[in-house]
Order: C-alpha cells, then structure tokens, then sequence
C-alpha cells in the first residue's frame, strides 16, 4: 500500500480535524452516505456541547463496515460559523472527484470519539483501493448470503443495482422478515410472473408490502419503524419455471416451522 499523503496532498495540517464517522447507535454512516448526500452532510454539521471542529477543514472518513479498518473518503468541508447547535460548512473542491471512490486503510481513532488533530493521523493512512466510480453500495453475492435491513434492501432497490436486479427478478422464492425490535416474523413468498425483486420493491415503497399483520404494524408506528427494525433474508429460492403451488407449499411449511402464525406477523 502507498501513504495517503503521496496521492491526497493536504497543504497545512494544522488547518484540519478528522472525524471518524462512526455508528451512532441508530445507523451506520456509510448508509446515510449511500442514501442521501445532504443527510451525510448533516453528519459533519452536528455539533455537541464540545467544540469538536475548532479548525478552518473537516477531513470526513466514513467507517466501511464491509471490510476491516477500512475508511472511505467522505469529502472535506470548510467550517464557516460555528452555532450553538451545529456547525455552518460548505464542500470545497479540493479532491472533490475522489468523494465515495477513495478507500483508506486505517485502524481508525481506536476510540467513539468523533474529531482529532489531522496530523497525528494523516501520515499514517494508506490508499488501499481506489474504485473507478463512487461506490453504490455492496455487490449482490448469492442467495444465501442475504440478511439485509430494510435500510440496506431500500437502498439497492432505489438505485437499481443491476446485479442485484438481474438475481432477484428471475427467481421465484420464500423469503423471511425479522422485526428486529421484538423477534416477530413474517414468511411471504413471490411467484407467478413477479420475482423476489418486483415482491421487495413493494416493501420499499409501502414498509408493509400489502400483508394484513405488516400493514396494521406500519399503519400504527409508520415506515421508520420498518427501517430501524426489519431485516430480510431468502429461505428458499426457485427458477420461473417452477410450479407456482410449490412455492406456496414451501411458504406453508416455513411458516409452520417457524410458527409465523402464532408468534409473529402473518395472518393465514
């Protein structure tokens, strides 16, 4: 690996804080980044009671949980005023085409603190990779590695991932939803001429996906609540052409084993 200040020249140091965007308890940053650019801003104006970014720059890392010790370059900001309650900052240009594309390799802080001296940082960063356009997200790795959030699945299905897409449109399946918040579950399934995919984009768009248990759920807490706390994986996945009565005969099953019925959210 090669040192991070051979590539990203940074002038004067002393003129910058890091802040090592972290999981804050709710979410992750690099969701916030991949989901919504002024929401990641937001993550670099949050003041608290200290006075964290007391320097003229910011150098944003945002945590890349795929990977250990991994940190992707979130941009630099200029800090214009300091309020009571947030920070006034603007994106400069200074490398502003490496944003979402540069991926440093460093053990980080090694604490939950947010801000600290660039320069007893800086120098010993390295470049671990550099992605040939900003990164959208993790690539679509097979049927059985799927355990996402809602958050995560809104994401892919919003920017439709084409690797993702092309996997999920052409099975047909039984797939779970964990409510994360209370251990419910809910078995569905996706046949006929829809596939996982068309069957996911309905959660997405709605947080329930039209089922009677989810839709009095979402109904009463909204689709934050889907969000914060639904996860979904595939328990069992078959081509188009498979039998439409096998996959509801697999639905009926699963829901039995994991008696979805009487402990969880569905409703037949």
């Amino acid at each position: 690996m090669i040192e991070l200040e051979s590539i990203l020249n940074i002038e004067n140091d002393l003129d910058y804080k890091v802040h090592f965007a972290v999981y804050n308890g709710q979410e992750e940053p690099l969701d916030t980044f991949l989901r919504d650019k002024d929401e990641w801003q937001g993550w670099n104006e949050w003041r608290s009671g200290r006075d964290d970014f007391n320097r003229q720059f910011i150098f944003s890392l945002i945590r890349f949980y795929p990977q250990n010790n991994k940190w992707l370059f979130g941009g630099i900001y200029e800090v214009l005023k300091r309020d009571p309650d947030r920070y006034r900052i603007r994106l400069v240009d200074k490398h502003k085409g490496l944003i979402g594309r540069l991926l440093i390799d460093y053990p980080g802080s090694g604490s939950r603190g947010r801000s600290f001296r660039f320069e007893n940082h800086y120098y010993m960063m390295k470049v671990a990779e550099i992605f040939e356009s900003e990164y959208s997200g993790e690539t679509f790795r097979g049927f059985d590695q799927i355990q996402h959030s809602f958050e995560k699945l809104e994401h892919i299905i919003k920017k439709q991932k084409m690797d993702w897409k092309r996997a999920l449109l052409n099975v047909k399946g039984v797939y779970l939803i964990v409510d994360k918040c209370n251990g419910k579950k809910y078995v569905g399934s996706a046949y006929g001429e829809q596939g996982i995919w068309s069957r996911w984009e309905s959660y997405v768009n709605t947080g329930h996906g039209w089922n009677e248990g989810l839709s009095l759920l979402i109904k009463e807490t909204g689709i934050e609540y889907a969000r914060k706390n639904f996860q979904f994986s595939i328990l069992d996945f078959y081509s188009m052409r498979t039998d439409d009565q096998v996959i509801i005969d697999r639905e009926t099953y699963w829901k039995r084993v994991l008696c979805s019925r009487e402990f969880g959210y569905n409703r037949n």
